[in-house]
């Protein structure tokens, strides 16, 4: 089977001290990209999609391009659903064959957040499917959730104690001061916060808001028990910056099959240092 859940997938890399790369994708051409490269760097792999990015490309046409994709390279994934928030939409595509969910009830008080994501779960790991939630709100915009930096909460360790244990999730994702989007300065990270909520919960941790992060940033979290790192907007930068410095150098060019090329070229050049800082290159 070629498209899997994240459950095995993250619990080797916890054991094995290293993250897997969880990379938003969009269209045919950035499906390509993330698992050719993981597939060379014989990488394990996420590729995640947003609900706009499903209405945007059809649910059908990336479960089934990244089914054939992962077959072509012999390469398993995981399709993860990433910041779904309504249950009837989760349960449709675990039905068409996805079996990564996260389940995002962030933005809603503690105990409402505890019943939804239970809800996901109880549903989804009927179906070997499994279920990441937050908990805690990270800055910046995740498609039409805008989150304002004096609004975003960090997680409370022994808080994610008790939603760990009354949800049954399979991961946590935490947020210790990244965001969504480009960072205007480099962040603080809270990694004492981190080292309480490894101390507090066995699942892996999750650390979204990767985009941009220095390197031993990513390391650092890594080392404290993160087990999946997201990266979205750093993908999306590469690919759009080279496609438009294409087109204003060939202003008359019209074919796909050659202006994509150099945009498909810089976004691999991203997901090789991701891999590379996970740590994951040969974790196949």
């Amino acid at each position: 089977m070629f498209v899997i859940s994240t459950k095995a997938m993250l619990q080797k890399a916890q054991r094995g001290g290293y993250a897997v790369p969880a990379f938003n994708i969009h269209n045919l051409e950035t499906l390509q990209v993330v698992v050719e490269t993981a597939a060379e760097l014989r990488s394990p792999l996420i590729v995640a999609g947003t609900p706009g990015t499903f209405s945007y490309a059809g649910q059908d046409n990336i479960v089934a391009i990244a089914g054939a994709l992962a077959h072509q390279y012999n390469q398993p994934l995981a399709i993860h659903l990433d910041h779904h928030e309504k249950t009837a939409d989760i349960e449709a595509k675990v039905n068409a064959g996805i079996r990564s969910v996260m389940i995002d009830g962030s933005h809603l008080p503690f105990d409402e957040n505890v019943a939804l994501v239970k809800q996901v779960v109880d549903y989804c790991h009927r179906y070997d499917v499994s279920v990441e939630a937050e908990l805690g709100r990270l800055g910046g915009q995740e498609d039409d959730l805008v989150v304002e930096g004096k609004d975003a909460l960090y997680t409370h360790p022994q808080q994610a104690l008790e939603f760990v244990e009354r949800t049954g999730i399979d991961s946590l994702a935490v947020a210790i001061g990244t965001a969504h989007g480009l960072y205007s300065a480099e962040p603080k990270l809270d990694f004492e916060r981190l080292a309480e909520i490894r101390a507090a919960v066995t699942v892996p941790l999750v650390l979204h808001g990767a985009s941009g992060l220095p390197t031993h940033d990513i390391r650092r979290a890594i080392a404290l028990g993160v087990c999946k790192v997201n990266v979205a907007t750093e993908l999306k930068m590469a690919f759009s910056d080279a496609l438009k410095a294409y087109f204003l150098a060939n202003p008359d060019a019209s074919d796909p099959r050659h202006y994509m090329v150099p945009a498909k070229a810089a976004m691999k050049e991203v997901v090789k240092k991701v891999i590379a800082d996970c740590g994951c290159e040969g974790k196949l």
